[in-house]
């Protein structure tokens, strides 16, 4: 190939245009409005617009991408992951107008596209796969009286289902019915699919999964294991490279029959071969079954990098042009250990509920892989996914990549978008997790990972330290101090809104101003703080009746006028951001005294939209 298209954006059109230009490829990028002068649009060798911000107008319409692969004289297109890396139709349409795609045949797309189609055709290639029920009947009652023979708890899973969406589990016979036509209903919203398959629920689950490579020759070979257990709702949150407690003989049972799945669609290219674990008695072959294939690069593949030393976006790249495998089952090694965690703009304190609007700052740690999309100054929209950056450590043991990736996630520096880093810190030095004993529910059993969100006694000591090296804080409050030594009284400080007093800490955490705002950055967390103001004070948040954005987002309902009398839990308006509606609503009865918001206007986090009044008797 000589002109790729790189049918994606953010940190994947990024990753693939690295190995891109070392391998001597052009790059053209695609890019919505939203994403107009964003990092990977500027590194490309080119770039087009291919439409407004929302996916379906842009990234998912696949005649804008062919049209700009036409337009730039492209000879191939790599899909990236998400968006329309596992569309059968598009991957067709690619190679009917004469381009190399690289990504997994149409044929082998379509077979592992569905669920039940996919089972089927494993048990036919004698891989084993969890107990269940894969019929056309549909039924309710028919489906509830093979969930009475599988044995609850089960799992009902929608045939064209993904990211946790169509999926409920039940406990028993009593709840199936409403399970089921809540599954149904999400399914046909989602997918246009209301079909659902039903299977064993597995107590104590792990998910791993088995990175596999096929060329054009017919040959198929592995790069071993990952784990990714550690999910929240669904979605993966740090993944690990071998999977933890997994002897070796389970290791090559587990990979061989990876490659037999993959042989019985003829693959071609990247892909990953999911299987769930009943880790309730340790790793063993007799409690492992196929779950489901992905067709394309993963999220997750730099931990496999890591462990291999190979660069998989290369592997495509060379097996798309028609190559055979760069190399032979037994030249592949595992070496040490690799972790990987997702830096999400959300807010854990708050649900995990996403969070838009400028970097404003950004640090990220400067020895490890970082694979990221943004880079400061750049906006975290709510039109895409809001990750902000993978980070990918290495060791020579598990217990050394969990000690660097726990160090990692502590040190990111971002403001004032929110994000998951101090959850991902926690988790990373949680005993359990160290230990290696994880499992899919290992999130919702430990609360305790999700961080305060007021600071404990050492922020507060530190957030002293650094107004006091500010110089602003009132010098007569300070008795016994003495230049050049160690502070003995305590001072007062704000934090996000709130007094403290404390004694000043030895050293303090990184800070950052912007000559405005003072933020100090401890252990992943971001604290804005500054000297007290007991008149006048500007903290928002706190003033009685004011109705505060929680975060930034867009007005999309307006409900009341100024002047309006409204009710204690009345709805005033409406803020959407990444795709979430958030209600904010009246404190108390009262009056709207004052209204700033405008329907359709973009806010950010901390304005006040309104403010209700309580009225006058």
């Amino acid at each position: 190939m000589r002109r790729l298209l790189i049918a994606n954006r953010g940190e994947i059109a990024r990753r693939i245009i690295r190995t891109a230009r070392r391998m001597g490829i052009e790059t053209v990028a695609v890019f919505s409005d939203a994403d107009a002068g964003m990092p990977f649009a500027r590194q490309a060798d080119s770039a087009l617009r291919i439409g407004p911000a929302p996916a379906r107008e842009s990234y998912l319409d696949a005649a804008k991408i062919l049209a700009a692969a036409r337009d730039a004289g492209a000879d191939a297109i790599h899909p990236g992951y998400g968006f329309l890396s596992e569309n059968a139709e598009f991957a067709q349409s690619v190679m009917d107008a004469g381009l190399i795609w690289v990504g997994a045949p149409p044929a082998a797309i379509r077979a592992m596209g569905r669920k039940d189609a996919a089972k089927e055709l494993m048990q036919a290639a004698g891989v084993p796969v969890t107990p269940g029920y894969l019929g056309e009947n549909q039924a309710p009652a028919r489906l509830k009286k093979e969930a009475d023979a599988i044995g609850y708890p089960v799992l009902i899973k929608a045939v064209a289902g993904g990211g946790g969406k169509g999926m409920r589990g039940v406990d028993g016979t009593a709840g199936f019915d409403e399970a089921l036509a809540s599954c149904k209903r999400e399914a046909a919203s989602s997918f246009g699919d209301d079909r659902v398959l039903l299977e064993k629920y597995i107590a104590s689950p792990r998910h791993i999964e088995v990175q596999i490579f096929g060329d054009r020759h017919g040959n198929v070979m592995h790069l071993f294991g990952r784990d990714c257990s550690l999910r929240r709702r669904h979605q993966k949150v740090i993944e690990e490279a071998p999977a933890p407690g997994m002897d070796e003989k389970t290791r090559t049972w587990l990979c061989a029959t990876a490659v037999k799945a993959a042989l019985a669609v003829n693959y071609v290219g990247a892909g990953t071969v999911e299987f769930i674990a009943d880790a309730s008695q340790g790793l063993r072959a007799d409690r492992i079954w196929f779950m489901e294939m992905n067709t394309r690069l993963q999220v997750e593949h730099p931990v496999t990098e890591a462990i291999t030393g190979q660069d998989l976006v290369e592997w495509q790249f060379r097996v798309a042009d028609g190559e055979g495998l760069p190399l032979a089952q037994d030249q592949l090694s595992i070496r040490g250990w690799a972790m990987e965690a997702r830096l999400y703009a959300e807010d854990p304190s708050a649900g995990f509920r996403p969070s838009t609007g400028m970097l404003q700052h950004l640090r990220l740690p400067g020895d490890v892989r970082v694979d990221s999309g943004v880079e400061e100054g750049d906006a975290v929209t709510p039109y895409y996914d809001p990750m902000i950056a993978k980070l990918v450590v290495h060791g020579e043991s598990r217990d050394e990549a969990c000690a660097k990736l726990g160090a990692a996630c502590s040190a990111v520096e971002v403001w004032p978008v929110r994000t998951n880093a101090a959850f991902l810190a926690r988790a990373a030095a949680a005993p359990e997790f160290v230990a290696g004993r994880v499992d899919t529910g290992f999130i919702a059993r430990h609360p305790g990972l999700i961080p305060p969100d007021a600071p404990d006694t050492a922020v507060i000591a530190q957030a002293a330290r650094a107004l006091l090296a500010c110089g602003d804080t009132p010098w007569e409050a300070l008795h016994g101090f003495r230049l050049g030594a160690p502070p003995s009284h305590t001072i007062a400080v704000a934090i996000a809104g709130r007094i403290y007093e404390a004694m000043p800490a030895p050293t303090a955490s990184p800070t950052w101003s912007d000559g405005h705002a003072r933020v100090l950055f401890a252990r992943g967390q971001a604290w804005p703080f500054g000297p007290p103001r007991f008149e006048g004070t500007s903290d928002v948040g706190a003033l009685d009746g004011a109705i505060v954005a929680p975060m930034p987002g867009m007005v999309t309902v307006l409900a009341v006028t100024q002047g309006q009398v409204v009710r204690r839990g009345e709805i005033l308006l409406v803020l959407e951001a990444m795709k979430m509606e958030n209600a904010l609503v009246a404190p108390f009865d009262g009056v709207v005294a004052e209204l700033n918001a405008r329907l359709g206007a973009s806010v950010t986090e901390g304005v006040v939209l309104a403010r209700v009044e309580k009225e006058r008797t």
